[in-house]
């Protein structure tokens, strides 16, 4: 009975065994299967992220093939395709440009834009050949670019384009589109191609997240409107304050050759944004611009950093950089050179911010003018800190005309290295860019203006403070202000201040003891008209 009891348990336990085994390898078997699928899908999804564009040989190969004749491939249409955790992007673009210098990113810094569909002005018919009037192949590229949201039209390097005035405009424009500009575009110097009231060259109207990046130029070719309207310009009216040593009488107005003029009489700006939001534009040059260089008009979030702009210091309103209307503007990292204010901070700008900027030669950075012709100007919360100012008329300014009204408050100029300035701290509210003007009351009221860290030499006057008899600056600060004369070739003067009341914080060198310490006792209330 014991016998058959242990043979019956054997028998039992080799049951059990073989039963154990076959789900064994039904696990394995399921497991191995489940695996090789894991593989064919990623092994898929790596196939598909192989689809990508390519920038330079692609570009290459369709313009050897079909030259400036050949249409670009429409962009195809890519299906989602599902991603693993923490797996890059599906498909694969290539960066359009080398890498420039990039600032951290804060949230009011909107982030690179380094990925794109291209749209090159080569496949368009543009030669590049710097004689060529390429002006209707940027357009019908801009008209492709356009349609197409986070699209890139280029400007290649190794070419010069000569472009006429041109508008690219986008009330129907896709957002966020880039222009990228490596290769150079030149302006017309022929009278014809200006034939109208041309204010600007090259303008960008009425887009959302506009970039212009890359290293290319825009070379406006000033040289010839700057010759031939020498009798035209408005004069500084800082000059007023700089007497040559030798200086015996004001020079003679030049006169108009006796070939006429050849250029139209309004000089145009060399690139404008207008009605823009999140406009950005870096790594390119501007230089030599018939007026002003770079405008912002009306457009909010502007963004501007690793630019130079450059023409000659005796260039008559070639502002570097005119800010007007704009708002959450921030300007930094770039070099500017030209023949008047480096920066123009005009009516309607709020939120400014401008740091790590060379300026030189030029007339300083300025906010104004303001108030002319009886208007109303508002400028609130400007800051300009970390800049160096050299071989300039001005270093910081704030100018206003007689008869305005509106305030400019809220102004910090810090940390700012003068080097050879004329007339390194400046408030003046009896400007005139003429050689008359008429005395007024009104005024643009000017409270809580400060300056920290203003440091250097200086070969006229080191403070020139001129404020409205019937409303006084109020609120101005002086703060580690450390200036040093250098005798060059100006009669040097003493710090001058009128009607202008607030407090030193530290002592200045030089002393500035003409400040009235405190607020004024007869300051005029301002009218509804007046306030911002």
């Amino acid at each position: 009975m014991s016998g058959l009891s242990l043979k019956g348990f054997t028998y039992m336990l080799l049951i059990a065994f073989l039963i154990w085994s076959s789900n064994f390898k039904c696990c394995i078997a399921r497991r191995g299967k489940h695996w090789r699928q894991s593989i064919s899908f990623s092994s898929s999804l790596y196939k598909k992220k192989g689809k990508s564009y390519s920038y330079g040989n692609d570009h290459k190969k369709n313009h050897h093939n079909g030259g400036s004749n050949s249409k670009p491939k429409s962009p195809p249409t890519h299906k989602s395709v599902p991603q693993l955790p923490n797996s890059p992007p599906p498909y694969k673009s290539i960066p359009i440009s080398p890498p420039i210098s990039k600032p951290k990113y804060s949230p009011s810094t909107p982030p690179p834009k380094a990925y794109s569909i291209i749209f090159n002005v080569l496949d368009y018919g543009a030669k590049g050949d710097g004689n060529t009037d390429d002006t209707k192949a940027f357009e019908a590229t801009w008209a492709a670019t356009c349609k197409v949201e986070a699209s890139t039209m280029v400007v290649p390097a190794d070419y010069v384009f000569y472009v006429g005035p041109i508008s690219f405009s986008g009330p129907y424009c896709k957002p966020n589109i880039v222009f990228q500009l490596d290769g150079t575009i030149i302006a017309p110097t022929n009278p014809n191609a200006w034939s109208g009231v041309m204010l600007q060259w090259i303008e960008f109207t009425k887009l959302d997240g506009i970039t212009i990046q890359g290293n290319g130029v825009i070379d406006g070719r000033g040289s010839i409107w700057w010759q031939d309207f020498p009798y035209d310009n408005p004069i500084d009216d800082e000059e007023k304050l700089i007497v040559p040593l030798n200086h015996t009488q004001t020079p003679p107005l030049p006169v108009q050759n006796e070939m006429g003029r050849k250029m139209p009489s309004n000089k145009p700006t060399a690139l404008r944004f207008y009605g823009s939001y999140g406009p950005t534009v870096t790594g390119i040059t501007i230089q030599n611009s018939p007026q002003c260089h770079l405008k912002f008009d009306n457009c909010n979030g502007v963004l501007v950093h690793d630019v130079s702009i450059s023409s000659p210091g005796d260039s008559p309103n070639t502002d570097g950089i005119h800010l007007q209307n704009s708002k959450d503007v921030l300007i930094h990292s770039s070099k500017l050179a030209c023949g008047d204010d480096c920066i123009s901070i005009q009516t309607g700008c709020s939120n400014v911010y401008v740091h790590n900027v060379n300026c030189g030669p030029g007339h300083g950075i300025s906010i104004g003018s303001l108030g002319k012709d009886n208007t109303r100007a508002c400028v609130s919360n400007i800051t300009v800190r970390d800049v160096n100012i050299h071989n300039s008329m001005n270093g910081v300014r704030i100018k206003t005309w007689q008869g305005g009204s509106g305030s400019v408050q809220g102004v910090l100029f810090s940390n700012v290295q003068v080097s050879e300035v004329q007339l390194p701290i400046v408030i003046d509210q009896f400007y005139c860019d003429k050689r008359t003007c008429t005395n007024h009351t009104s005024a643009v009221a000017l409270a809580g203006i400060n300056y920290e860290r203003i440091k250097g030499t200086y070969t006229v006057k080191p403070v020139h403070f001129a404020c409205s008899d019937s409303l006084p600056c109020v609120d101005v600060s002086l703060t580690t202000v450390e200036l040093k004369p250098i005798q060059e070739k100006y009669h040097l003067d003493d710090p001058f201040c009128w009607q202008t009341f607030g407090e030193l914080r530290t002592p200045t060198v030089p002393p500035i003891g003409c400040l009235q310490i405190g607020k004024p006792s007869n300051n005029r209330i301002q009218t509804d008209h007046d306030i911002c």
